[in-house]
C-alpha cells in the first residue's frame, strides 16, 4: 500500500462542472476523482462507472452540472490515524482506492493498494521512469560553503537529478557531545568524529547550498541523523528525506520521519533480512511511502560482497521501488544494478579522493560521475520492453543488403502459374523472405517478370495499387536514380523528379540514361555518403574532412548543373543535403553547436552555387547511416534552425519524418515545429515517423496527423514541392510511392 499525498491530481471542487472532473480523470489516468469542498473536506466520489451510470440517467446530458450533483456520497474512507492494516482491508476487486481524511474528513492523501510509483519532488519514481540518480555529496565540501556550492553545480554538470548532504546535531546525537578529544572512545569513533566535527556546515550554510542546488536546477535531499535535524529541515521545507544504513533499526527516528508525510529513501546497509523486515513492517503500519536501497556499508565495498541478486529479494521483502547506493570503485556496479531493477542510484561525489575522509576514497570524481550518467542512461534505452520483437530502422536496412530473397529465374507473363522450379534464393534482401516461398508456389501472377526479378509481398496477395495521375495543390515529383526515372514517371504525371544520387552515379555518364528533354523540373539528392566511408560533413572540427565535403558537394552542384539542360522547367534546380553535424557518442553542448553552425556557414560561402539553390535538409536526432547510429546536433530543432536560416538567408527541405523523431525526442510540438521551420522551406519530403528513430515510413502508418500537418503547410509554406520519400518506395515498380500518394491526395 501506498499513501500519495499529492493529491491535487484527484481533487475538484464541489462546484466545479462535470466536464472538468471528467478532463482531470482523464489525466490522471486512474478514472476517479475526489469533490471537496472550498475548505478541503472531502463531499464525493466521482468514478468512470459513477459518471457512465449517471450518463443512462439522462435524457439531455449537461456536463456543466456541478460535480456534487452526481458524486457518491456513500464511499468508504480511512482516517490518517488508522492503522495500515485497517486501510488495506478496505480495498477490493472494487476499491482500489480509499481516501484517507484527518478527524474533520479533510482529504491528506489517497491510499492506493499497487506499489511501484512514488513522487519526490517534480520526480515520478516508477518501473516505467529513468532511475532517480543522487550525487551523494554528504560531507565532501569538508565544512566550505564554496566547496559544497562548486560540488552542486558539477554535480548539475554530471547529469544527476539530486544533490545529497548530511545533517547532524552533534550535541544531542553523540552521548559526548561530540567531542573527539574523548580518550574514552574506540579508535574507529575518535576518528570519525574527528572527520565529521571539520566537516560541518552549520543549519543556516547547509540551507544557502538547498537554495543554490534550487537555482542550480538540481534537487537538494539530505539525510537527518537525529530528530533535531529533522525538526530543522522541516522547518526549511525539504522535499524528502534519504535516511542512512546507520539508522535503518532506528525506529524512533523513522516514526519521526514517516511523520513528516514525505517519502523515505532508505539505505539497508548492515542490516539483516530480519531487521529489514520489522522496518519495512513499521513504514508500513505508519503509512510510508518509502523506496529500499541495496547497500553494502565498507568503504571501498569488496565486489565479492555486493551481492547485487539481493535487490530482487528486496523488492519482494519491500513490495516497494528498490535502488542501490554503492560504495565500491568504479561506475559499472551501479549500471549493473539498474539492469537488475534499480531505480534510485546512489554514488559518493567528490572533486578530489586524496581528501581527508573515507568518503573521498569511494568518490567518483565528476567526469566518472559523467560516464555513469551516461551510461545508465544507454542501458536504460537498452532495456526497452517485452513487447514483441520487432525489426529496428537499422535491422531492415541492413536485412536489405545482407539478407536473401525470392526472385524468379524466368520469365512469365500474367496468368501464368509459380512453380518451385522457377524460384531461387538470392541476395540482397529487397524482395521476399526466403520463408515465405512455400505461399508463392501455385500462384497466378499478375505482372509480368523476368529472369532475376524479385518476388514482393503483394505477389501473395490479389489487389495491388496502380499508378495514375494525381492532382495536388502544390508541384510534387518523385525519388528516382538514373535507371528507373523512365519507368517511373510513365504512366503518372509527376511536375518533376528528385534524383537521389550515390556516390557511384556520381562516376556515371549521364549521357548514357539521358537522350531527351522532358518538361520537367529538378530536383538532386546529395549522397551523404562517398567513396572510402566519407560522411558529408560540411560542420567537420576535422579541417582535413571539412575541405573533402566541400569538395564532394562542389561535384554535386557540377553534376546538377549538367543534368539542368534535360529538364525544361529546371529554372534553379534544388539540391537537398544532409549538411552534416553528427557526432560518435552523443549530443554536443548549444555553445558547441554555435560554432559547427558556423562551420557550416563557412563551407557554404566557399561552394560556387551559381544557377543552383542547396537546400539544407532538417534532421532527425538519430540518424542511420547505412545501417549505423549517429546523432544529430543541427538542423534537428526548430530555434537554432530558424535562427541559421534567418541570420544566413537559407531555405531548407523540411522532411517530416525526421522532424516529427526530433519533437518526439524533445517533447515538442510538431505543430509548432511546422509553423516555425515551414516559412523557410521551399521544398518537403512527406513520409511518416514512428518512436524517436523510426524514419521513412509509409503515410499513414505512423504517428503524423496528415490532415494537421496539410492544414499548417497551406498557411506557412503554400508554394513548397514535396515527393513522397517512402523508404525502399520505389521497391516492386514504386509501389510504395503509389500508395502514399493515394494516400496524400486526400489531404494535399
Amino acid at each position: 500500500m501506498f499513501i500519495d499525498r499529492h493529491i491535487t491530481k484527484y481533487v475538484v471542487f464541489a462546484g466545479e462542472s462535470i466536464a472538468v472532473a471528467l478532463q482531470k480523470m482523464d489525466a490522471n489516468k486512474s478514472q476517479i476523482i475526489f469533490s471537496v469542498t472550498e475548505s478541503g473536506v472531502l463531499e464525493g466520489v466521482l468514478t468512470d462507472g459513477d459518471v457512465r451510470r449517471w450518463l443512462m440517467t439522462q435524457k439531455n446530458v449537461d456536463i456543466r452540472q456541478e460535480v456534487s450533483a452526481v458524486s457518491n456520497k456513500q464511499f468508504v474512507f480511512a482516517l490518517d490515524t488508522d492503522p495500515s492494516e485497517h486501510i488495506l482491508s478496505l480495498f477490493s476487486d472494487v476499491i482500489r482506492y480509499v481516501p484517507v481524511l484527518d478527524e474533520r474528513h479533510h482529504l491528506l492523501g489517497i491510499a492506493r493498494r499497487e506499489v511501484g510509483k512514488l513522487q519526490i519532488g517534480s520526480f515520478v519514481l516508477s518501473q516505467d521512469a529513468p532511475a532517480f540518480l543522487i550525487a551523494e555529496i554528504g560531507i565532501n565540501h569538508n565544512g566550505d560553503v564554496a566547496l559544497a556550492k562548486r560540488l552542486v553545480g558539477l554535480a548539475k554538470e554530471a547529469g544527476a537529478d539530486c544533490a545529497k548532504f548530511q545533517m547532524r546535531d552533534m550535541q544531542s546525537l553523540y552521548r559526548n557531545a561530540g567531542s573527539a578529544s574523548d580518550v574514552r572512545e574506540d579508535l574507529g569513533s575518535q576518528y570519525t568524529l574527528d572527520i565529521l566535527n571539520k566537516s560541518q556546515l552549520r543549519p543556516d550554510e547547509m540551507f544557502q547550498v538547498f537554495d543554490h542546488c534550487r537555482e542550480q536546477g538540481i534537487m537538494p535531499l539530505c539525510t537527518p541523523w537525529d530528530t533535531a535535524s529533522l525538526q530543522r529541515l522541516e522547518e526549511y521545507g525539504m522535499q524528502a528525506y534519504k535516511v542512512a544504513s546507520a539508522d535503518l533499526t532506528n525506529h524512533e527516528l523513522l516514526t519521526a520521519l514517516a511523520g513528516t508525510r514525505k517519502p523515505l529513501i532508505l539505505s539497508t546497509g548492515m542490516s539483516t533480512e530480519e531487521e529489514i523486515e520489522e522496518t519495512v513492517s513499521l513504514l508500513r503500519r505508519l503509512g510510508a511511502a518509502y523506496v529500499l536501497l541495496h547497500c553494502n556499508s565498507t568503504y571501498p565495498a569488496p565486489f565479492k560482497d555486493i551481492h547485487l541478486r539481493y535487490l530482487q529479494r528486496l523488492s519482494e521483502i519491500g513490495d516497494c521501488l528498490v535502488g542501490y547506493s554503492g560504495h565500491e570503485r568504479g561506475i559499472h556496479i551501479p549500471v549493473a544494478a539498474v539492469a537488475l531493477g534499480a531505480k534510485v542510484i546512489e554514488k559518493h561525489f567528490t572533486i578530489d579522493k586524496s581528501m581527508e575522509g573515507n568518503d573521498h576514497k569511494v568518490s567518483l570524481l565528476p567526469e566518472e560521475f559523467a560516464q555513469m550518467v551516461q551510461a545508465i542512461r544507454q542501458v536504460e534505452q537498452a532495456l526497452g520492453s517485452t513487447a514483441a520483437r520487432q525489426l529496428s530502422q537499422g535491422e531492415m536496412m541492413n536485412r536489405e543488403v545482407l539478407s536473401k530473397s525470392l526472385v524468379i529465374n524466368c520469365s512469365l507473363e500474367p496468368g501464368g502459374v509459380i512453380t518451385e522450379e522457377m524460384i531461387e534464393i538470392k541476395s540482397p534482401g529487397k524482395g521476399l523472405q526466403p520463408n515465405r516461398k512455400a505461399q508463392l508456389i501455385g500462384r497466378t501472377v499478375k505482372r509480368s517478370f523476368k529472369p532475376g526479378d524479385f518476388f514482393f509481398p503483394n505477389d501473395l496477395v490479389s489487389d495491388r495499387v496502380q499508378r495514375r495521375n494525381y492532382t495536388f495543390h502544390r508541384p510534387w515529383g518523385l525519388p528516382v536514380r538514373y535507371h528507373d526515372f523512365r519507368s517511373m514517371m510513365t504512366g503518372t504525371n509527376p511536375d518533376f523528379l528528385e534524383f537521389h544520387l550515390s556516390y557511384k552515379d556520381m562516376e556515371q555518364d549521364i549521357h548514357t540514361f539521358l537522350k531527351e528533354t522532358y518538361d520537367m523540373g529538378l530536383v538532386v539528392h546529395s549522397p551523404d555518403l562517398f567513396a572510402g566511408d566519407h560522411i558529408l560533413n560540411l560542420a567537420s572540427t576535422d579541417e582535413q574532412h571539412r575541405r573533402r565535403s566541400v569538395a564532394e558537394l562542389q561535384r554535386v552542384i557540377d553534376l546538377t548543373r549538367s543534368l539542368k539542360p534535360f529538364f525544361k522547367r529546371a529554372e534553379r534546380p534544388f539540391i537537398i543535403a544532409s549538411l552534416g553535424g553528427f557526432a560518435q557518442d552523443g549530443f554536443i553542448s548549444p555553445q558547441e553547436r554555435d560554432k559547427w553552425y558556423g562551420l557550416i556557414a563557412r563551407s557554404l560561402s566557399e561552394l560556387d552555387r551559381e544557377g543552383v539553390e542547396i537546400l539544407g535538409q532538417t534532421l532527425p536526432p538519430f540518424p542511420w547511416y547505412f545501417g549505423g547510429q549517429l546523432y544529430l546536433n543541427l538542423f534537428v530543432t526548430p530555434e537554432d534552425t530558424a535562427a541559421f536560416c534567418e541570420r544566413h538567408q537559407f531555405r531548407l527541405c523540411l522532411d517530416v519524418s525526421h522532424s516529427k523523431l526530433a519533437c518526439n525526442h524533445y517533447g515538442l510540438s510538431f505543430t509548432d515545429f511546422v509553423e516555425q521551420i515551414g516559412k523557410h522551406s521551399a521544398h518537403l519530403h512527406i513520409v511518416d515517423a514512428r518512436g524517436v528513430d523510426g524514419e521513412g515510413v509509409q503515410v499513414g502508418e505512423g504517428e503524423i496527423d496528415f490532415f494537421a500537418l496539410a492544414k499548417t503547410l497551406e498557411q506557412v509554406a503554400p508554394k513548397a514541392s514535396f515527393i513522397p520519400e517512402i523508404w525502399q518506395g520505389h521497391k516492386n515498380d514504386g509501389e510504395g510511392f503509389w500508395v502514399a500518394l493515394e494516400r496524400l491526395e486526400q489531404w494535399f
